[in-house]
């Protein structure tokens, strides 16, 4: 609806996936994976509740369909966004609180190498652009730290990521959450 989606498809597709792109509540029909991108949370939240999405893809996510998020769908999954609006309305799935924007305004975008626990070899480069600031992570997995905040989180089926790997030439988060989604 709104976001990096087409990054996203670009990078899965080159991972072995087939995709479609969900805008209603029966595009979830028959769904292994869904991916909520990067964009603007607040913004996100409004269209899927417009397009009478929100509740049944937060039946679909906590029924255990694999979701790969990155930046703003985060912040959409998170159970508490820290500084979010008073009627800013989430998915509320995801055991982490997490800051808007913790890591700056647009200007204060960059890049970090990451160890990403499951992807062994070489670090794998994050792109902070925006970026949520996982204030705390609950009961997830922390698959990736940095500077002592968790970056990458996994709850079950759910991976979230603060960062954008769909903007890098790295496809092993995408070719693992294709694997997940598989299984």
């Amino acid at each position: 609806m709104q976001g990096a989606f087409a990054e996203h498809v670009r990078a899965l597709e080159k991972s072995g996936a087939r995709t479609r792109l969900v805008r209603t509540r029966e595009d979830l029909e028959g769904l292994d994976g869904i991916v909520l991108p990067g964009g603007e949370s607040t913004t996100m939240t409004m269209l899927m509740e417009r397009a009478g999405l929100l509740e049944p893809l937060r039946e679909a996510i906590a029924g255990g369909l694999a979701t790969f998020a990155t930046c703003a769908g985060m912040i959409v999954l998170a159970r508490d966004v820290v500084d979010g609006m008073a009627d800013q309305r989430g998915l509320g799935l995801l055991d982490v609180a997490v800051r808007r924007n913790g890591y700056g305004r647009q200007v204060d975008s960059f890049e970090a190498e990451l160890d990403v626990t499951g992807l062994g070899g070489k670090p794998f480069p994050g792109v902070f652009i925006r970026s949520p600031l996982v204030e705390s992570a609950g009961s997830t997995e922390v698959m990736a730290r940095l500077d002592g905040h968790a970056v990458a989180v996994r709850q079950g089926r759910i991976v979230a990521l603060c960062f954008h790997p769909e903007l890098t030439g790295d496809l092993r988060l995408h070719r693992e959450f294709v694997k997940l989604a598989a299984s």
